[in-house]
């Protein structure tokens, strides 16, 4: 979804409106890097306090994309736009872009109203573990792998080892209740808007034009317009973008440090790497590469 944001110095005209822009976007994660930062309570925090500090909008726009991944960030979040929409009494419209789904769909439920174009991708509204199983390829090249642990279920889910059926029950039973807890969520958000549709709390995922006929969210658009439709044609919208850090900057800077810096960068890039495959495999799930 295209969104046209302009930058307003706080001297011009104080009669016009000036709506603060939040964008919440990318994998939904606690693990960072120096080289990159997910979507966290940590990395919104900031952007969503000076967003809700602005006294004379009635309103902040937030605009997600994101295909999901870790719940508790993702109630973190949620949780946090709630308080804040709270304590500052404003109104939170969300606007979905690409996706919002699993997680992402979780964040967009902090508005007031959830706003999506009708190509975009909502839903997804449960919970999913997804890891690889090794046990059979270290026994081909001869590998011993040798564990010791105090708790016998402290190597439960080792991708080492073979599969056991105590463990999948066990994880199975966590998902579920996650699951349990997303739906609540959603119920208690979405209320009576929801359709009376059997595949809702599935998995599945829609179209914005879909989602709208299912309750999911309120209306079909796009952020600018919708704005200015509701505020006003001199309505000004502010992007409220993350302070940038030391990290931030390009990795050029970060050789001129010395060679610490250097070497910490480097040793991130492998985990990087694995990162960047993880989160392709989630955006590719919907369509999206």
């Amino acid at each position: 979804m295209g969104v046209a944001l302009q930058i307003v110095p706080g001297f011009l005209n104080r009669s016009q409106l000036v709506v603060p822009v939040v964008r919440l976007s990318g994998v939904i994660s606690a693990n960072s890097s120096p080289m990159r930062t997910n979507l966290s309570l940590a990395s919104a925090a900031p952007v969503l306090a000076r967003a809700f500090a602005f006294k004379r909008s009635p309103v902040v726009a937030i605009a997600v994309n994101s295909p999901g991944g870790s719940p508790v960030q993702s109630r973190l979040i949620y949780s946090r736009i709630r308080e804040l929409a709270k304590e500052r009494d404003k109104k939170v419209l969300m606007f979905v872009e690409d996706v919002a789904a699993s997680g992402g769909y979780m964040i967009a439920l902090a508005g007031d109203e959830i706003i999506a174009d009708e190509t975009s991708i909502v839903g997804s509204i449960g919970v999913v573990a997804a890891m690889f199983g090794f046990d059979k390829a270290i026994a081909k090249i001869g590998v011993d792998r040798r564990v010791y642990t105090a708790g016998e279920n402290k190597v439960t889910l080792d991708p080492f080892q073979p599969e056991k059926k105590s463990d999948v029950a066990h994880l199975k039973a966590l998902q579920a209740q996650m699951h349990e807890v997303f739906i609540d969520m959603v119920r208690q958000r979405r209320g009576d808007k929801l359709a009376d549709d059997r595949d809702l709390f599935t998995g599945l995922f829609w179209t914005g034009a879909r989602a709208k006929e299912l309750g999911l969210i309120d209306t079909n658009g796009q952020l600018t317009d919708v704005l200015k439709q509701r505020y006003g044609d001199k309505t000004r919208l502010r992007l409220i973008q993350p302070r940038r850090g030391l990290f931030s900057r390009p990795a050029g800077v970060l050789a001129s440090l010395g060679a610490s810096a250097g070497m910490a960068a480097t040793a991130h890039l492998a985990d990087d790497a694995l990162m960047s495959v993880e989160e392709r495999a989630l955006w590719s799930r919907y369509g999206l590469f």
